[in-house]
């Protein structure tokens, strides 16, 4: 297997991880998922504590890091790329495969 390699000084490496995560819509913090309100009365909902009696948030920090989150834009971005590409080539070829002459004629000349 091949390996694609990037450089990034070490200046630039967050203002490139900060743009990615930025333009591609990383959230600094995401749903907690031991955020469970029981709603089995909706009237009276329980929400969740931790076990000294505290509220629970909602939220935690975003457990995927900028770093985690820019090599998987990358690659999606490169998978995407080579499947629009190789769709593309494939219509072509089947567009020149096809036979779509028709003989229409005039049946009273």
């Amino acid at each position: 297997m091949a390996i694609f390699q990037l450089e990034i000084a070490d200046d630039d490496v967050a203002r490139v991880f900060d743009a990615i995560c930025s333009n591609y819509g990383r959230p600094d913090d995401v749903a907690n998922p031991d955020y469970v309100v029981d709603e089995t009365d909706p009237e009276n909902p329980i929400y969740p504590v931790d076990e000294a009696g505290d509220p629970i948030s909602a939220t935690i920090p975003n457990p995927e890091t900028q770093g985690d989150f820019t090599h998987r834009i990358v690659r999606q971005f490169l998978s995407e790329h080579v499947q629009a590409h190789e769709i593309e080539e494939a219509k072509k070829a089947a567009a020149a495969a096809v036979d779509s002459s028709v003989a229409i004629t005039d049946p009273d000349a």
